[in-house]
Formats: structure tokens, C-alpha cells, sequence
């Protein structure tokens, strides 16, 4: 955005001189003017400056504007029509009350061959007005370009630097294909070449900015690289920031290319952050040295990593501690542009630190910082601290940094005049949330939802959602918060909200008998939402027994409290009402003929509503000619469910703004307490696409009937038909994070400066399903974009991917998986599409193993050991010995195994130093049970692992994986090695 700032403050430029020399030229008759501008009085004495304004800018006189225009429009056309040839002072003075009339509003429809031939004059006023209404007036499609192109390739071989201003200034404002293909190698030469003038470089570089932008795929920088890099050692600083502005383009497009842009980006920064004000005079803005520069070099650092030079690290580490210390200096002046331009440079720097998020001291150093800010009186600096603060709460080394400012935060919350502050601190609450302080946190955000602005807050109430479920130790608490949520604010609920509510009530025993007193209580409200009578109906319905010993809440009152509800409902809400009044005669005989009554009432029975028709007659039914088990079995308790990854975060990032990369590694760090209570990962998906459309039947219809996998061979086909471009050839199969999926299912596979897939996957028996996320980290669209997967033995059903990629946004794949037998290679994903005019080609390797087909089996001791001698074939076997590579935590050890699939047996094994686990694996054919021991050995010096199958492939699988995870010692750093024992026995299991 600052560069095209740069254009158009250029355009502005000739704009303001042509606006000179209009008002010399005005707009009357052409009798008596003389050939030097002079003032209007000189040239009209009888007409006023103040009536030439009037006539055509004043709204007052419009239409002797119009009819003035028309006139002079006619006197010029008749001009240049002419049979006598008009010199060049006439053209250009014709011409420039053209674009004036132009700027005035009024459409021109001639006069643009006049301004081509303005072209070629010699004099410098005569080619600047002929190129200023070529940039304003002439479409990038127009017939006159290629006359305009030879113009511009005149100017610029004549070595004459204005004139070569002048062209370079006309191909970045048209800026169409035909002026890039023309000069996409001109353009470049220019920039490098050793006798080129300052000015010109400076020109050159914001000219190939801009025709990168528009036409990214015809500039060949290969040959110029290095070159454009070296630029950054310019003497001249206005050339190292047009050079700074095209590296950082160039480098989001090829970030390899520009490499060792890093180590002259962190000299220049050194030089300028170290030096006086007066060092830089000509480039210091109110005592702040080249800070426009500094920031681009800031900018320009974000995108790699950190320097793996420790020169050149330790270098940069000192620029920015040096910006930080700058930062708490008093301020050398009280203008604000001094302030302004200081800040500017200090939240890049601190933008810089988060980026890396590798240096623990600079991280906390930023967030003291920035938390001074949380006070400051400039509303702009207290936005840009929360904002900033918020990226760094997500930092391990200054999460805790971030907490001490708990206090100022809400306290804006309460006292900000700023709707947009407000919501940043709001942001700020939820990043540095965590299980110390949720409570206080998510008290605050309820506290202000009754009182917050309309527009956030369905956001409020998704965050507050999120962390109550995420943070609960006491699901109380979780029960008490929603319900909470659902009376301060039930219109901006959304079915996210309760449906999750309901999940967990469901999956919780120890929480279901507070829920149902708690809704029940809830209820007795003159008022509720009618959220919380969806919430009260299913969960009486389900557990209304467990509070219904109490008198005040008997089977009777409970059924009356709901049906008092019924009327004020909509229509879906009153069809939930009456299957929890079906479930009442399931639970309650005792008010069966009272519930029989309602559904026998006319209102119930011939209802306009074909739903509410159709139930009432149906559960009465069944409540009339069924038998009490018949009722019991066909009415019974909601079985659990199963483990269902929560959609509200997916709802609150279609909130902010959904497809963007910074959701996708959001997620990435979010963990959350599933409905089995324990840790896993929120994973944004649909509340309607469950694991195996156990929930809906839709998904899974919808998946088996896509389009099966393109092959490469059919890309390499659609490719004969589009454009010829360069193709990078395939790379090898990139396996660098597969090991780290063997235990979970949920994370980043892969990422490089241009794209970052994410896996969410869940497997059940022999099925799984796997959501891919693409995101696009560059500002560029992907193009061609296509992904594949193809397996022999697994059965893949593709969702097809959007052929094209905006710009930061995010696509999201779904396969569907169905294990048919065992298999021993996992599939690869091959990923391609067009970028920057070279076709991408990536192949990973997905971690879909064996082992996800696991379903853990609970055993006996005596149980175990029966199965295990049992199992003494030699093909039912393999064993291997293995030495650790980290230091040894039981705990996590523990986990990797449950992870690993199968289940870990307690007290099994009489070696209380030994793990044991056992677990079925389930293909479409067979099913397997495997048993595993796990024994560590301290004075071995080699380890072996061990496993026993009736499927050879299946069981080789298995141990190569298992032992692929880092089991370690206690004692590494002393020069102990613990030694493990992993043995892993299996049969063909024909009944399970």
C-alpha cells in the first residue's frame, strides 16, 4: 500500500503542475494569450477569479458549467480538426484543458492522439502533459498503446534521466499486460545498470513493483537477483527503499531467490537504528532516522525465519534492542508526526520479535512495552498495543508477561469510549486466557456482554463458549457459565453454543443431575429465551428422573413447567418440546394420560405445521399401543456420543473472517477440553460433518458421490490445454513431520513461505475422515489449484478442491477413509497449482498409518497373559530393541502409547517398570487383535522391539511405526542409556 502511496503521490505531482498551467491557460478564448503563463487577471481583466470558479466548480451554476464545457469542448475539437497544424505549445494547452474538463467530471472522448503526439516534443512541459493524460485518460486496453510503447522505449533509451522519470511514471500508472510484456526486461536493465541515475533506480524499482503486481508471471528476475539484492547497499537511501518495497514483493514470491536479502537488510537496519539523526539528515524525519526505510527492512526480515548466522543474529538482536531502548527515551519533540514516526518503526520492530518468537528476553521486553501503551491517551497507540499484545499471548516465552496486565485490560473494557478498542480487548481476554485465570476472565466478558455493542456480540458469546468448555475443571461451572450466557444475550446463541452444551451434559455423568436442577431452575423464570426452554427440554427429557424425587420439581411440575413455554415457541422448538414429552411417558408413567391429552388436542393434531402434525400423531401412537418395553427401548437414554470435534471455533472464525492463515495456526495452538473431559484439539468444522455422518447421512452422501481423485497423469493433460509455462519439476516426497502425527491426529503437516496445510482427522473401526486445510500465505491467488490422493489399499473419497486460492485465504479438503486390508506405505498428497507463473509441485506423505485403525480393548492381567502365550508362532512375532533418544517422562510415555491406539493396561504386567497395551485393528476383511509390552532396560546397551502377528505386512507396519516414537531415559546428560524392549503380539480375530 506505501508503494503505490509512492505512484500516486508521483501522479499527484504532475497533476498539481498541470493544475498550474490549466489556470494559466483557463478555459475562454484563445484571442490574446501570449506565449508564457501569466496570471488569469493579466490575461482576462474583465473576468474575475472568483466568477471563473463559479462557472465551473460552483454547484450553484451548473448548467453554465455544462453549456461552457460544451462550448469549449466544440472550440477545441474544431482545433484540432483544423486544416492548420497546431504547433506544440497549442497541443499541449488544448490537451491540458482536456484533462482538466476530464477532472471537472465531464467525459472526453477525443483529443488522445493529440497528447500521443506530445510524446515526441523535445520540451519537457509539452511530454509532461502529453504523458499525464495518457495516465489518466487512456485504458489499458486502448488501441494506442503500442503507439504509446514506442513513445516510452524513445524515452527511454535517450539516457535523458526526466524523460526516463517521465516513461517509467506512465508504464507503473497504466501498469496493463501489453506495457509488461513490452517492457519486463527493459524495466530491470535499468534498475541494475552501473550509469543509471539515483532518481531513475528509484523510478525503475516502483515501476517493476507495480508491474509485478499486475502481471506477476512476465517478470523474468531470475538473471537480476542477485543484483536488485545488492541494491540494498546503495549509497542512496531513496534507491535502497524503492529496492526495499520490490525485495519484499519479490521475496513473498520466491523467498529462496532472496535469501541473502537477510544479512544486507540487517547491516542497512544496523546503520541506520545506530546512527545520530544528523548522520542521516536528509532522510531524518523529526529526529527519527529514515524511519519509512527502517520499516520496510523490518518488514522485509519477516518474511524468514531467523538468521541461523549467529553474526548475523546476535547484529539484529542488538538493532531491535536498540529500537526498544530508543522507545523509552523522552520524546526530542512534541509533534506528533516525531511520535508517529517513532511508533511506526517501534510496533514493526516489535512485529519482528513475534515473528521469530525465539528470543525470550526481546519477547518480554515488547510486551512491557506495549503494555505501557495500554494507558497512553492516543486512542490509536492503545488499538495497536491490545493488537499487538494479543500475538503475543500466544508466545510461550511471554504468555505469562502478557497476564500481568490482566487488570488495565479490563479495565478498558469497562471505561473505553472506542467501540474498536473495546473489541481488541476483548481479543486480548481471550488470547491470555488460561486455566488460572478463566474464571475471573470469562466473569469479566459476561459482565460486559450486557452492556456491549450489538455488532460483537455474538463474537462475546462464542469466545465466552470456547473458554468455559476449554478451561472447565468443574463442569458446573461450564453448566453455569452457558446457561448464564443464554439469559444475558439468548439472541446471539447460536445452535453451536447449546448443541455443544447438550454434548457434554450427555457425555458427563457426574454432571447430569446439577444440569437438569439448574435448567429446571432456570425455567421457573416469568421470561426465558427461547434457547434455554431447547436446553431445558432435552436435558429433562433425558435426565428429568434424576431431580424428579424431589417434590418441587416431581414428574408432573417438571411436564407443566415446560408445556407453559410450549406457546410462546417456534415451530422447531415446539417439536423438541414434544419429543421431550414422549421421553416423560417413557420416564414418568404416571403423567402418561396427562401428555396424552396435549397430543391429543386439536392444536397438536391438525397443526398448519406438517412437522408438529406428524409428531403428535406418531408419539401418541406409540404411547397408546406399545408396551412398557417396547416404550423403554424405542424412548431410551441418549447414548453418549461419540467424540465429536467442537464447531464453535470454526463459528467464531467465519465471525472474524474466515480462509485466513492466521486462523489456521490459531488453531493449531488451541486446545480444548473435548466431551470426554480430556485435552484435544477444537477443530473447525461444520456441526453437521461428525465423524462418519454418524449424526447426518447428508456428508457422507455427498462424498461418495464426488468425482474420483485426479490422477497426475490428468493434471499433466489439463496442463496441454492452459497457458505454456515453466514447470518445476517434482520434488521428492516430503516426509520431515510424519513421524510427529504417529500419536495424534491434529496440527501442521507442512508449511513454506507460500502455503501451510493443516490436518484435522478422526478415525473410527475401519473408517476415518481427514480435513485438509490449504492456506495461501501470500498476497497472490493460487492458481490451477488441484490436490490428490491415491492409495491401493484404502478406499478415498475426495471432496473436489476450488480451483483457485485468493490471496491469504484457506481451503479446506475432506477425504473419506475406509481401511480395506492392511497396507504398509501411507498415501501421498500431491499438491499443485500456478504461482507467480510457474507451476508448484509438492508431494507429502499423510499420516495415515496403520495404527489409526486401532480400537483400544480393555483386559485382565490373567486375560492378557492367556492371550500372549497363546500367541507363539514365530510369524505372530517381531520384536525390536531400540535405545531412547530423549530423557524419559512416564507420564508422556503413557500418552504416546494411548496415542499409538491401543489401550494402556494398569497393573497388568507384574513389572510395574513395563507398559502394556492391547487393541483390535479393524480393516473392511479382517480384524486383528494385537497385544504390545514395552520394557525398559537400564543396563542393556541395545533394545528390541517385539511383535507377533498372523498378518505379516500389518505387523511390520506397526513395529516399524511404534518404534518410529521417542521413548528416552532419565540419565542422558550423565551418559546413561535406558534400553527398551517393545514386543508386539497379534492374531486374526475373526469374532471381534
Amino acid at each position: 500500500m506505501l508503494n503505490m502511496t509512492v505512484i500516486y503521490f508521483i501522479s499527484y505531482l504532475y497533476l498539481r503542475t498541470s493544475l498550474k498551467l490549466m489556470f494559466a491557460f483557463c478555459l475562454h478564448s484563445d484571442e490574446g494569450l501570449s506565449k508564457h503563463p501569466v496570471s488569469l487577471e493579466t490575461l482576462y481583466p474583465s473576468i474575475k477569479i472568483k466568477v471563473y470558479f463559479a462557472l465551473f466548480i460552483s454547484g450553484k451554476s451548473k448548467e453554465a458549467e455544462i453549456k461552457r464545457i460544451n462550448k469549449e469542448l466544440a472550440n477545441i475539437r474544431s482545433k484540432f480538426k483544423g486544416d492548420k497544424a497546431l504547433d506544440g505549445y497549442s497541443k499541449k494547452k488544448y490537451v491540458c484543458k482536456l484533462l482538466f474538463i476530464f477532472l471537472l467530471g465531464h467525459d472526453i472522448d477525443f483529443g488522445h492522439m493529440e497528447a500521443v503526439n506530445l510524446l515526441s516534443s523535445n520540451k519537457y512541459t509539452e511530454k509532461q502533459i502529453g504523458y499525464l493524460f495518457i495516465s489518466v485518460l487512456v485504458n489499458s486496453n486502448s488501441d494506442l498503446i503500442r503507439l504509446i510503447n514506442n513513445a516510452i522505449k524513445n524515452d527511454l533509451s535517450s539516457r535523458n534521466p526526466t524523460f526516463m522519470n517521465l516513461a517509467l511514471h506512465c508504464i507503473a500508472n497504466v501498469g496493463s499486460r501489453e506495457m509488461a510484456e513490452a517492457f519486463a526486461a527493459e524495466v530491470p536493465r535499468i534498475l541494475v545498470a552501473g550509469d543509471t541515475m539515483d532518481s531513475v533506480k528509484q523510478s525503475a524499482a516502483l515501476c517493476l513493483l507495480r508491474l509485478n503486481r499486475t502481471s506477476p508471471d512476465l517478470i523474468p528476475m531470475g538473471e537480476w537477483t542477485s543484483r536488485v539484492v545488492h541494491l540494498l547497499n546503495d549509497q542512496h537511501l531513496g534507491v535502497v527503499t524503492a529496492a526495499t518495497s520490490l525485495i519484499i514483493t519479490l521475496a513473498q514470491k520466491n523467498p529462496d531467490d532472496f535469501k541473502t536479502s537477510v544479512s544486507l537488510a540487517v547491516a542497512r537496519l544496523s546503520r541506520i537504528v545506530t546512527s545520530a539523526s544528523t548522520d542521516l539528515q536528509d532522510y531524518t524525519y523529526y529526529f527519527v532516522a529514515a524511519p519509512w526505510l527502517s520499516v520496510k527492512l523490518l518488514r522485509l526480515l519477516q518474511c524468514y525465519p531467523p538468521p541461523e548466522d549467529a553474526a548475523i543474529r546476535g547484529r539484529l538482536t542488538e538493532c531491535l534492542e536498540t529500537i526498544l531502548n530508543k522507545a523509552q527515551e523522552p520524546p526530542k519533540s512534541k509533534k506528533v508526526q516525531h511520535s508517529n514516526a517513532k511508533n511506526a518503526v517501534l510496533f514493526e520492530a516489535i512485529s519482528l520479535i513475534i515473528h521469530h518468537d525465539s528470543e525470550p528476553t526481546l519477547l518480554v521486553r515488547a510486551c512491557n512495552q506495549l503494555g505501557q501503551f495500554l494507558q497512553h491517551r492516543e486512542t490509536n497507540l492503545r488499538y495497536l498495543a491490545l493488537e499487538s499484545m494479543c500475538m503475543l499471548a500466544s508466545s510461550e516465552f511471554s504468555h505469562e508477561a502478557v497476564k500481568t496486565h490482566i487488570e488495565t485490560v479490563i479495565n478498558a473494557l469497562k471505561t473505553e469510549r472506542d467501540v474498536s478498542v473495546r473489541q481488541r480487548a476483548v481479543d486480548l481476554l481471550y488470547a491470555m486466557c488460561d486455566r488460572s485465570n478463566a474464571k475471573q476472565i470469562v466473569a469479566e466478558m459476561l459482565s460486559y456482554l450486557e452492556t456491549a455493542d450489538y455488532s460483537i456480540r455474538e463474537e462475546i458469546v462464542l469466545k465466552v463458549a470456547i473458554l468455559a468448555e476449554k478451561y472447565a475443571v468443574d463442569y458446573t461451572w461450564y453448566v453455569d457459565t452457558i446457561l448464564n450466557l443464554i439469559r444475558i444475550a439468548g439472541d446471539y446463541v447460536s445452535e453451536e453454543v447449546w448443541y455443544r452444551v447438550i454434548q457434554i451434559v450427555i457425555n458427563r455423568d457426574d454432571v447430569q443431575g446439577y444440569a437438569a436442577k439448574t435448567v429446571f431452575e432456570a425455567l421457573q423464570a416469568p421470561a426465558c429465551h427461547e434457547n434455554l426452554v431447547k436446553v431445558g427440554g432435552y436435558i429433562l427429557g433425558e435426565f428429568g428422573n434424576l431431580i424428579a424425587g424431589d417434590p418441587r420439581s416431581s414428574p408432573l411440575i417438571q411436564f407443566n413447567l415446560l408445556h407453559s413455554k410450549f406457546h410462546l415457541c417456534s415451530v422447531p422448538t415446539r417439536a423438541l418440546l414434544l419429543s421431550a414429552y414422549v421421553k416423560f411417558i417413557n420416564l414418568f408413567p404416571e403423567v402418561k394420560g396427562t401428555i396424552q391429552e396435549v397430543l391429543r388436542a386439536d392444536s397438536q393434531l391438525r397443526n398448519a405445521d406438517v412437522e408438529l402434525q406428524q409428531r403428535a400423531v406418531e408419539y401418541l401412537r406409540l404411547s397408546c399401543i406399545a408396551s412398557t418395553d417396547i416404550l423403554a427401548t424405542v424412548l431410551e437414554e441418549m447414548p453418549p456420543f461419540p467424540e465429536r470435534e467442537s464447531s464453535i471455533l470454526a463459528k467464531l472464525k467465519k465471525k472474524k473472517g474466515s480462509g485466513t492463515v492466521s486462523d489456521m495456526e490459531d488453531s493449531r495452538k488451541e486446545r480444548s477440553t473435548n466431551v470426554n473431559g480430556s485435552n484435544d484439539h477444537i477443530v473447525t468444522t461444520s456441526p453437521s460433518s461428525d465423524l462418519l455422518g454418524l449424526g447426518h447421512t447428508q456428508a457422507a452422501a455427498l462424498n461418495s458421490a464426488s468425482p474420483p481423485v485426479t490422477s497426475n497423469a490428468a493434471s499433466l493433460l489439463v496442463d496441454v490445454f492452459t497457458e505454456s509455462l515453466p514447470v518445476v519439476p517434482p520434488t521428492s516426497i516430503i516426509e520431515e513431520n510424519f513421524s510427529r502425527f504417529v500419536c495424534k491426529n491434529n496440527g501442521v503437516l507442512y508449511e513454506n513461505q507460500l502455503l501451510q496445510i493443516g490436518l484435522k482427522s478422526e478415525f473410527r473401526q475401519n473408517l476415518g475422515r481427514m480435513y485438509v486445510f490449504y492456506g495461501n500465505k501470500t498476497t497472490t491467488q493460487f492458481l490451477n489449484f488441484s490436490a490428490s490422493l491415491v492409495c491401493q489399499d484404502l478406499n478415498i473419497h475426495t471432496t473436489p478442491a476450488d480451483p483457485v486460492v485468493d490471496g491469504g485465504a484457506q481451503l479446506q479438503q475432506v477425504f473419506n477413509i475406509e481401511c480395506l486390508l492392511d497396507f504398509v506405505e501411507a498415501p501421498v498428497l500431491s499438491v499443485h497449482f500456478r504461482y507467480g507463473g510457474s507451476m508448484q509441485n509438492i508431494s507429502i506423505r499423510l499420516p495415515i498409518t496403520l495404527n489409526k485403525f486401532f480400537q483400544p480393548t480393555e483386559m485382565t492381567s490373567q486375560e492378557f497373559f492367556q492371550r500372549w502365550k497363546q500367541l507363539g508362532a514365530p510369524q505372530q512375532e517381531v520384536q525390536k530393541i531400540f535405545k531412547a533418544k530423549h530423557s524419559m517422562d512416564t507420564e508422556v510415555t503413557k500418552a504416546k502409547i494411548i496415542g499409538f491406539g491401543t489401550a494402556l493396561l494398569d497393573g497388568v504386567d507384574p513389572n510395574p517398570s513395563n507398559f502394556v497395551g492391547a487393541g483390535v485393528i479393524h480393516t473392511k476383511t479382517i480384524q486383528v487383535g494385537c497385544l504390545l509390552r514395552l520394557e525398559p532396560n537400564t543396563q542393556a546397551q541395545a533394545s528390541c522391539s517385539v511383535k507377533r502377528t498372523h498378518i505379516h505386512a500389518a505387523l511390520y507396519t506397526l513395529m516399524t511405526i511404534n518404534c518410529n516414537i521417542d521413548y528416552c531415559s532419565t540419565d542422558i546428560s550423565k551418559g546413561k542409556i535406558k534400553i527398551f524392549k517393545c514386543i508386539f503380539k497379534s492374531q486374526h480375530s475373526q469374532n471381534k
